[in-house]
């Protein structure tokens, strides 16, 4: 006798299911947002001269800030 026995399951796909995942996605998204908004104001605050210090040059502050945020 032969028992066949269905893993797939209909939640995977189901509004709700979906709506749930793009709500973590928006809200990952927002986090990483804040994050490198928060980066690149922190590093324009600095002076030209602590800048020099630290080696980052003011038009490389986005690059940095980017970076930062998705840790490449």
């Amino acid at each position: 006798m032969a028992f066949v026995h269905n893993t797939t399951t209909t939640t995977e796909f189901s509004i709700t299911a979906r709506l749930r995942a793009f709500v973590a996605q928006a809200s990952a998204n927002w986090a990483m947002n804040r994050e490198y908004k928060r980066t690149y104001a922190q590093l324009s605050r600095l002076t030209n001269r602590e800048l020099a210090d630290i080696g980052v040059r003011r038009c490389d502050i986005a690059d940095i800030a980017r970076k930062h945020v998705h840790n490449l």
